[in-house]
């Protein structure tokens, strides 16, 4: 029997699991009605995968555009046909940089810049993820992005292994990051780990294991790991409604002249009940963008 839950688990996903096959066995162990996962990571990585149960579904967004951290190992010498450990070798070129080059090389990648997305990923072309056009032979052109690293450091060097720590924007792709270091370098490269280590405001020491959660023994203990869906909105400006406000608000209405600052924010009840996510425009008008569904008759 299903049961409604609430709440977001983060989840230290293990190596070699897909990210939805991750969410349908916590979401199996919770009986839950409703999840999802807030930003997908690949089979060859680990680390942090927040999962959205229930009223946080409709607020996965707010995951989904956060900036990331991760913990990268970089292969100096070897290109692959998918840019990381799991596919073949299709080059190999002798190393022959030293750390100070390196640092120069990272350095350029730091800040703004344009990535294509590579053919094995899970971006959509005509309806389809680019990793099965890969698969079958398939070569696409694939517009050039704009990301942003604002963080990339070499933490370690093991002959021609680099360990590197990354914050990004969303939509950042580090296999294609570690293949364009590689050329930069001239000795090609490829990904041969990753490990996310922060969505948003929330750490990977935060996080549960699987193996872990598996053994739980009982459901009330398992909804003691959710971190409850209030905690979505820390860090965004917070409005607080009173009873008349909060009464127009869930019915659709927009409300002026508040005082809160220009744009999105969370919207609470006088009382600290979350009401949901808002936009305040700049003419001081509030506009639901997502509300509970005890509040879904405000939507329209």
């Amino acid at each position: 029997m299903r049961r409604l839950v609430d709440g977001v688990l983060l989840l230290d996903k293990p190596k070699g699991l897909g990210s939805n096959a991750a969410l349908q066995r916590v979401k199996r162990l919770f009986r839950a009605e409703k999840a999802g996962h807030g930003g997908t990571l690949d089979p060859l990585a680990s680390g942090l995968l927040p999962l959205m149960f229930g009223e946080a579904t409709k607020f996965a967004s707010r995951m989904l555009d956060s900036d990331k951290r991760y913990v990268a190992h970089i292969k100096l010498g070897e290109t692959t046909a998918t840019g990381d450990a799991e596919g073949p070798v299709l080059d190999r070129r002798t190393v022959q940089v030293d750390d100070q080059r390196i640092e120069a090389a990272l350095a350029g990648f730091r800040g703004p810049i344009f990535q294509i997305p590579p053919m094995y990923s899970a971006l959509k072309v005509q309806g389809r993820p680019l990793y099965e056009l890969a698969r079958s032979g398939q070569t696409v052109d694939r517009a050039p992005r704009q990301v942003e690293l604002h963080q990339l450091k070499l933490l370690s060097r093991s002959g021609d292994c680099l360990e590197v720590e990354i914050e990004c924007s969303k939509g950042t792709y580090v296999r294609t990051l570690a293949m364009d270091l590689g050329e930069v370098l001239g000795t090609g490269a490829h990904l041969s780990d990753l490990r996310r280590t922060g969505t948003g405001r929330f750490s990977i020491e935060e996080a549960v294991r699987l193996d872990l959660l598996e053994t739980v023994p009982d459901e009330a203990s398992l909804d003691a790991c959710l971190v409850p869906l209030e905690q979505l909105f820390l860090g965004l400006p917070r409005v607080e409604l009173n009873s008349a406000e909060s009464a127009r608000f869930r019915n659709g209405q927009w409300l002026a002249a508040l005082a809160a600052p220009e744009g999105m924010c969370g919207v609470f009840t006088d009382r600290g009940e979350l009401i949901g996510l808002a936009d305040m425009a700049p003419d001081g008008v509030l506009r639901a963008l997502r509300l509970r569904s005890s509040c879904a008759a405000a939507s329209g």
